[in-house]
């Protein structure tokens, strides 16, 4: 049995008024054997699609290579736009050692609560996937109930949108397509990219994903 524990501590700059929850990084980061490409930072898998996407919104020309420069580019863009990164899984145990979020067994969360309390301009949290089992949203239904509290819905289409009340404030939580090829056969099967991509034969799941993200980030 593998034990995955998340290799990065939460990182939430000062002024962070949103918040990217996710579950675990693929457990190479965890055990340093990083791929060519690979940015040691949260999300920084070669193959994972979040920083090639903010790249394409905001034309950030980041450097996908396993340097310091590569990290710091991205820990300077996250500060300039008051996003932090608090993903929700601390440890998973897993039989198989691949980055399946249903692979992950005896899942310890983190309190992202906590750091919500301490990070108080957080209104926003953006799931980087849905409420499928093991998905950060699924799992943060379940760390809100250790609270007493739950989600409320605002809009049930994907990126379906919830809220719920946290010292004094509203936070709104959205899920987005999650940032990986895993997801690109249910991206595929979404009427709303069936049409686009009908209009526009050269439109693809990661140009869904950039019009989605764009809207939240």
């Amino acid at each position: 049995m593998f034990k995955h524990r998340h290799p990065y501590a939460p990182f939430i700059p000062e002024l962070t008024t949103k918040l990217i929850v996710g579950t675990l990084p693929p457990p190479r980061f965890s055990t340093g054997h990083l791929k060519t490409g690979d940015v040691n930072f949260c999300y920084g898998s070669i193959d994972g699609q979040l920083w090639p996407i903010l790249n394409t919104i905001f034309d950030l020309s980041l450097k996908f290579e396993t340097t310091e420069n590569a990290i710091l580019q991205r820990k300077n863009f996250l500060i300039s736009r008051g996003i932090g990164v608090c993903d929700i899984v601390k440890s998973a145990e897993r039989e198989k050692i691949d980055a399946s979020d249903l692979g992950m067994k005896n899942v310890e969360l983190r309190d992202v609560l906590m750091y919500l309390k301490k990070h108080p301009k957080v209104t926003t949290l953006l799931f980087t996937g849905g409420n499928s089992k093991n998905g950060p949203e699924y799992f943060f239904r379940k760390h809100l109930k250790t609270y007493g509290l739950s989600l409320k819905v605002a809009c049930s289409e994907v990126p379906r949108i919830h809220s719920f009340e946290f010292e004094e404030r509203v936070i709104k939580t959205v899920s987005l397509t999650a940032p990986s090829g895993a997801a690109n056969r249910a991206v595929g099967s979404m009427p709303l990219y069936k049409q686009m991509k009908q209009s526009n034969p050269k439109f693809n799941t990661f140009d869904f994903r950039v019009m989605q993200y764009r809207e939240f980030f």
